[in-house]
């Protein structure tokens, strides 16, 4: 589960085994036992999420969209 960076004490990471086939370009985010997925493409989205308040929810989101360029770049790196 490479970790992209952390945040806040968020940590923001993708799975390196999620889906046969791959899943589209997604990241992860945890804290204290909670977990959003978000997607990447076509544009940033919330996926799936457990524990997180709608509030965090939308505060994670937005690091998303800020540091998205980091994400992708993270993505392409690890699964070419």
């Amino acid at each position: 589960m490479p970790t992209i960076f952390r945040y806040d004490g968020f940590r923001f990471f993708f799975y390196s085994n999620e889906g046969d086939p791959r899943e589209p370009m997604h990241v992860h985010v945890l804290k204290d036992g909670c977990e959003v997925k978000v997607w990447l493409d076509p544009e940033v989205s919330v996926a799936a999420s457990r524990g997180f308040d709608a509030r965090t929810i939308q505060r994670l989101r937005a690091v998303v969209i800020e540091r998205r360029a980091v994400i992708e770049r993270a993505w392409f790196e690890y699964f070419g």
